[in-house]
């Protein structure tokens, strides 16, 4: 039996490892299970993504006047808040008691599964009914219900079209009756627990002694730090409402259940603003960060096929949260028609500022009754801290309303990853069609933005190569290529994604002019340098 031709996703994860975008952390010991590392490819494509972010919403912001009224134009600055903050940030927050997932645990197999990812189909034999549940990709899930199915019923391979499915595939939540549930690696049913919360947080100790009040929380979210810090940035900087705090940071969630290669994770990096502006204007200003946000990853490359702006329903929303709208994209790794979350854009409304006032809040902003600790003082009370702002033009006194577009950088990464990838056909070195791996990315996010190729190991040419590459390697990252056939280079380029190719051949050292070769169309120019140099940085800066 021939083996299945891989999917697109195993295709893009193969490529990441053997081009070097994407390693499996610590994979000499066996890897470690939601955590990756990025390679010499990766680490710039990541990096190229968080700048154009930082660029495009505090280094090059220059919005004036960009919604209706005098008070439209708005302040943009940033912070780099610590990992490790008090505790209390995270009980006012309210992560302490809500930032949690449902877990089930087996039984049998001693293994844990998030609730909401478990999926399964009902199968029934004979007397005999199962809900078989699998952790499995998506499209190879009809496959593992099946074998699931088998080996518990205890029949042949041939006798496996005797089982009668009842439904499609489900998730977990939508099951009562777990004394028929059979899970993932175990034998019988009936193993699985019933669902119960599982702090997402990360829990470390801080000093010498350990006790519980040396406890302290890795950050999972990077939002809380300016939130905590807007009294700081308003009474240094000098900004007036509206405005907005940028951060880009790493972040720890605890997942139960990491899966699709990047997509979720434990350790992440973050791309928060939280937006700062009057009540009156919140949600005007919700609906400008959502179309600005969604137009960024269109600009950036992004098809507007694979790309969704959804707004929650109210059933979705968070405590905190007013209105919410996500940017979704079709990652290969889900079923066709279905949409993985990109970046969300909060209305948060005060319920944050206010929190971190008073104490522990409910999504109205009302004070809870806080719990007492032995000394008879609350335990979540807030920071006491006056979080309002006063207007410094008509005296009024408020506390702001927030606006948080909130993106991942990794997931960012890996949606333009998986955009880029293009199999095509192109001509070799001796004209004959073959197939071609290319990684389309758009000029500024693309790891290398040109290959300097001498055409051949002699005759002055790689001398006069280097020379070019050290003058374009001042402007931007270039890789120098000296090895194989020219056309085998161009190859190891587009499979790069490096969208230029300058090649230095015997015309290159009598009239400075080399051929400029654009990775998409495959054409070839004749330039100057300085022409060719001019026309990467356009396409770079367009």
């Amino acid at each position: 039996m021939s083996n299945p031709e891989p999917s697109v996703m195993q295709k893009i994860v193969s490529l990441s490892k053997r081009r070097g975008f994407i390693f499996q952390s610590s994979e000499i010991y066996g890897g470690m299970n939601g955590c990756w590392d990025y390679g010499p490819l990766g680490v710039e494509l990541k990096r190229n993504v968080k700048e154009a972010w930082w660029a495009d919403m505090v280094s090059r912001h220059d919005d004036i006047g960009v919604l209706p009224g005098a008070n439209s134009s708005f302040e943009m600055t940033g912070l780099d808040c610590s990992i490790i903050m008090h505790p209390q940030v995270w009980r006012c927050s309210g992560h302490h008691d809500l930032f949690h997932d449902m877990m089930v645990d087996c039984k049998e197999s001693k293994k844990r599964y998030r609730h909401d990812q478990l999926r399964g189909r009902w199968a029934e034999y004979r007397d005999k009914k199962v809900f078989v549940t699998a952790m499995a990709d998506p499209e190879e899930e009809d496959e593992a219900f099946t074998a699931r199915a088998q080996k518990f019923f205890g029949l042949r391979a041939k006798d496996r079209d005797q089982i009668k499915w009842d439904g499609s595939a489900c998730s977990l939540e939508t099951i009562d009756e777990l004394e028929l549930v059979l899970g993932p690696d175990a034998k019988d049913a009936g193993t699985l627990t019933e669902p119960r919360e599982f702090n997402l947080m990360f829990k470390t100790q801080m000093g010498a002694l350990h006790n519980e009040d040396s406890m302290a929380y890795l950050r999972p979210e990077t939002a809380q730090g300016i939130f905590v810090n807007f009294k700081n940035v308003v009474d240094s900087s000098r900004v007036k409402i509206p405005f907005g705090i940028a951060q880009v940071g790493k972040s720890f969630r605890n997942e139960i259940t990491p899966r699709n290669f990047t997509f979720r994770v434990r350790e992440f990096e973050q791309m928060e603003v939280e937006f700062f502006c009057h009540p009156d204007t919140s949600q005007e200003w919700y609906s400008y960060w959502r179309d600005r946000r969604m137009n960024w990853y269109l600009n950036h490359g992004l098809s507007s096929e694979n790309l969704i702006l959804r707004e929650h329903h109210s059933d979705e929303l968070s405590h905190y949260s007013t209105g919410t709208a996500d940017i979704e994209y079709a990652f290969p790794f889900l079923p066709e028609g279905e949409y993985g979350e990109l970046e969300g854009i909060a209305h948060r409304g005060d319920f944050d500022l206010r929190s971190h006032m008073e104490g522990k809040l409910d999504p109205n902003s009302k004070p809870l009754e806080v719990q007492l600790g032995e000394n008879g003082k609350p335990l979540w009370k807030g920071s006491g801290k006056d979080l309002s702002y006063r207007d410094p033009v008509s005296n009024e006194k408020f506390i702001p309303h927030v606006i948080e577009p909130s993106a991942g950088a990794d997931r960012a990464a890996l949606a333009f990853l998986c955009e880029a990838y293009t199999e095509d056909n192109a001509p070799d070195d001796k004209g004959e069609m073959q197939s071609r791996v290319v990684l389309k990315f758009h000029p500024r996010l693309a790891p290398m933005k040109a290959a300097v190729l001498p055409l051949v190991k002699k005759d002055g040419m790689p001398e006069k190569a280097q020379e070019i590459y050290r003058e374009l390697k001042r402007k931007f990252p270039v890789f120098y290529d000296v090895k194989g056939a020219v056309g085998r280079r161009y190859r190891r380029m587009d499979e790069a994604g490096t969208p230029f190719c300058v090649t230095v051949d015997g015309e290159t050292l009598s009239d400075e002019t080399v051929t400029l070769r654009e990775r998409d169309s495959m054409v070839q120019t004749r330039l100057n340098v300085d022409e060719a140099i001019q026309a990467i940085q356009e396409a770079i800066d367009c």
